[in-house]
């Protein structure tokens, strides 16, 4: 490819002796890592992110070419490479938390994930990581779309790439090293893998309000497991609330460290106030028509029998079933919970069994609030808590697929 054929003087690939790479996939061959100067290489930066203090406390580090003097008394942080003063230690913790806070968990782990992942490509090229190449960026991602990038020959979704490359700019931008997304060797690239491998999206089925029902007969009675699945999923469509935000909330407000919101239950439904992706935002959950699809009613029931009044709203049921634990539930539960119960409901039973299990996720019940209720968008959207009418309509597909009719309204 020509746009391969520059090479910048002080930030160029390193290939070990031997045949030159492409971008092709024949060419994406194991090699033993090359070696380097200590951090520069591949390995000083594979494994975890990287400590905060070198994010938020660059007072201790000089420029590349000189030596660093550290400030005396200071405490060895990350490895040795950052040092504070030992009266800062306390506020680089506190550091850590809010660094923490700034994204959330799936994110953190998806980009710790796809940092590794980059890493392993570059020990197996022999290319260095450090400092960012545009050039090398370019043909990983260019490995990941022909499914070399890894030993099972499977090509990344196009959606996996964007995804991958915004963990390398975020984790590069962390390591106070940006990359240049918008550099020819990445971005036209990149372009061209848009083009040829884009897909329309897969969007998880919308659960009806008559699949649920199913779906709840399918649950234990008179268990405490049976008794918190109802709950969540209740809770989860007459809230419209995503996955994350079902396990993320406590019983009352400020009581756990990692909640991300509380309800208080009232007369006349359940007022849920939660932090998800748009901000805070309050979610107003009414009683239902029968105690038996109440989702208010469900969730006090659950509270009573389990004996929780303080902490995490949902949690681990444990010792067979018979006790609950104290740790909040992982929002991978839900998923698991919607699956297993639409599929043991037959929901979609039209379809191979197959493929019906990829219908369904966590974000099946949300969708399913958008796609049946007949009220005006605007109070969806409000639920939904999404910035824009346009997005909202995006989850209204099953409600609104053929209710205008252009063919017959044509003539036809």
């Amino acid at each position: 490819m020509a746009i391969f054929s520059e090479q910048k003087p002080k930030n160029r690939l390193t290939r070990p002796s031997g045949p030159s790479h492409s971008t092709g996939p024949q060419d994406v061959v194991s090699a033993a890592p090359v070696s380097a100067e200590p951090g520069a290489g591949a390995d000083s930066l594979d494994g975890e992110l990287p400590d905060i203090v070198s994010i938020v406390m660059a007072m201790d580090q000089a420029p590349e070419d000189e030596p660093a003097e550290a400030p005396s008394p200071a405490l060895p942080i990350s490895g040795g490479q950052t040092r504070v003063p030992a009266h800062l230690e306390k506020l680089a913790d506190r550091a850590r938390g809010y660094v923490e806070a700034a994204s959330a968990a799936n994110t953190r782990r998806a980009y710790a994930a796809d940092w590794k992942h980059f890493a392993s490509w570059c020990r197996r090229q022999g290319v260095e990581m450090s400092p960012p190449d545009p050039q090398v960026v370019g043909l990983y991602i260019t490995a990941c779309a022909s499914g070399t990038a890894t030993g099972d020959k499977t090509p990344n979704s196009v959606s996996t790439i964007e995804r991958r490359l915004s963990s390398l700019t975020w984790n590069y931008a962390q390591r106070g090293r940006p990359l240049d997304r918008k550099d020819r060797h990445i971005a036209t690239v990149m372009a061209g893998i848009r083009n040829k491998h884009a897909a329309p999206p897969r969007q998880k089925e919308a659960i009806l309000p008559e699949d649920l029902i199913a779906m709840l007969e399918t649950l234990e009675r008179g268990t405490l497991r049976g008794l918190r699945d109802r709950a969540m999923l209740l809770l989860g469509f007459a809230g419209g609330l995503r996955r994350s935000e079902i396990v993320a909330l406590d019983v009352g407000r400020d009581q756990t460290e990692d909640g991300r919101g509380w309800i208080e239950i009232l007369d006349k439904g359940m007022l849920v106030s939660l932090r998800g992706k748009t901000g805070w935002r309050e979610v107003e959950v009414g009683r239902g028509s029968s105690d038996a699809t109440c989702p208010v009613v469900a969730v006090q029931t659950w509270l009573k029998l389990a004996r929780i009044a303080h902490g995490p709203l949902f949690r681990r049921v444990t010792g067979q079933g018979k006790a609950v634990g104290a740790d909040r539930l992982n929002d991978q539960e839900v998923a698991r919970l919607v699956k297993r119960t639409a599929l043991a409901a037959g929901v979609r039973g039209d379809l191979p069994e197959g493929e019906r299990g990829k219908l369904f996720a966590g974000h099946s019940l949300r969708a399913g609030l958008a796609s049946s209720a007949e009220v005006d968008e605007r109070y969806v959207q409000k639920q939904l808590g999404h910035a824009s009418a346009e997005m909202t309509r995006r989850y209204q597909r099953r409600r609104d697929r053929f209710r205008v009719n252009l063919t017959k309204a044509s003539g036809l």
